[in-house]
């Protein structure tokens, strides 16, 4: 996933990282995909990235975002762990997993979202 230019930010809490990585393992169960590592770093041109062997990093630009946004780009990252494609099966599970809250969050007219819209697919 993409990444813009992000805003500077003060640095993020620690509580915040914990919160975001304990979300991702909440989703990771809830999805039943295994997570191998997982990393909440500073990163120039994306979002989030995965390898194929369950390796998730997500950047510490999402901390200061909305946490629903939190969650598709987590939600995002770890159906790629078993569909690697954004195919019609990809889209469908993401919308099962997040429903109305794609909706939401497309409608979402934060700036950060704005520039973020484009990777999330009509509902």
């Amino acid at each position: 996933m993409t990444a813009t230019t992000a805003q500077p930010t003060t640095a993020q809490p620690a509580t915040s990282k914990r919160a975001f990585k304990q979300r991702v393992q909440s989703w990771a169960q809830k999805l039943e995909v295994p997570v191998v590592g997982l990393a909440v770093r500073p990163m120039a041109t994306k979002w989030a990235s995965c390898s194929s062997n369950g390796h998730l990093s997500f950047s510490t630009d999402l901390l200061c975002l909305d946490p629903a946004l939190w969650d598709y780009v987590m939600v995002h990252e770890l159906l790629h762990l078993s569909v690697p494609n954004h195919g019609k099966l990809f889209k469908a599970l993401l919308r099962s997993h997040l429903g109305h809250g794609l909706r939401r969050i497309a409608s979402n007219p934060i700036p950060a979202w704005n520039r973020f819209r484009g990777m999330v697919p009509r509902p």
